[in-house]
């Protein structure tokens, strides 16, 4: 069986170009040999684990909702607001979990004087989709290919 101390594991760090996004983060599944974007069909673990830090102030990531994929969340320290697809807030803090089903669109701002850390557990799917309402664009996973669709018929370039 192989362990991992969580709080020796390197931390990475992402922010946007200006600032508005930003959280650091250990790949706890890629750190017990998972394989990134890969579940078991793969060789990969059948769900992820991240552990994420996020400064007072910032926010993890755009509003998004996956098509297909589950996410569970743990609240380990701070308070945050979750925005929703249909503008709720909901504050969450230390102690708190919830989970985001696919379809739900969904948002989690650091609302606290403190860093919040949480534990984000996602299965793993061979595919996935995800729309960014915000901006009107999709992105594909396991390819991480960002886009922007335009409606067409079905023969549309075909004949």
């Amino acid at each position: 069986m192989k362990t991992v101390h969580i709080p020796s594991l390197p931390e990475q760090h992402v922010k946007s170009p200006k600032g508005k996004y930003e959280s650091h983060y250990k790949d706890v599944s890629l750190a017990l040999g998972g394989v990134k974007d890969t579940g078991p069909w793969g060789g990969g673990h059948p769900f992820d684990l991240q552990q994420r830090r996020v400064p007072p102030g910032a926010t993890v990531c755009p509003l998004h909702a996956h098509t297909a994929q589950w996410e569970l969340f743990v609240i380990l320290a701070g308070t945050a607001t979750v925005r929703t697809g249909d503008d709720k807030k909901t504050k969450v803090s230390a102690g708190d979990a919830f989970v985001q089903p696919p379809g739900t669109a969904h948002q989690i701002t650091n609302t606290g004087k403190e860093d919040l850390v949480f534990y984000v557990i996602a299965d793993n799917l061979p595919v996935d989709t995800t729309y960014y309402p915000d901006s009107d664009k999709w992105q594909m996973k396991p390819q991480r290919k960002l886009f922007r669709m335009q409606e067409t018929s079905y023969f549309d370039g075909e004949e």
